[in-house]
């Protein structure tokens, strides 16, 4: 599986990206030469507008891909509000599947494309 990684700083939780790292058995993708499985965007809320960085994530990503979309946890530093993250998601057209606490300073919420249904 190949992950690209964005909005990496200083403040990134390094545990948890060496446990990503460790279950990929490989490094995260910076510039991408083919469709990646997944994008791990880190965000927070003075990165910008996060609709941007989301249509940004979706450059390489493959039609099945998913977005894990982490932030700062509730009370931490560049905190993201749920329903700003909900209405980014569907401004750039996606949808949100599951959410995580991942580490004690961030939480994960997945991001797909909406399935469309055939007629």
């Amino acid at each position: 599986m190949h992950v690209q990684e964005l909005g990496w700083d200083e403040d990134v939780d390094a545990a948890l990206r060496e446990e990503v790292m460790d279950a990929l058995e490989d490094d995260f993708v910076y510039e991408a030469e083919d469709a990646v499985e997944a994008v791990l965007l880190w965000w927070r809320s003075d990165d910008g507008d996060l609709v941007d960085g989301l249509v940004d994530a979706l450059t390489d990503l493959a039609e099945r891909g998913y977005i894990w979309l982490l932030t700062p946890r509730v009370g931490r530093d560049g905190h993201v509000s749920a329903t700003d993250i909900a209405e980014a998601a569907l401004t750039a057209g996606l949808a949100e599947t599951n959410s995580a606490s991942v580490s004690p300073n961030w939480q994960a919420r997945k991001l797909v494309r909406p399935k469309v249904s055939r007629r």
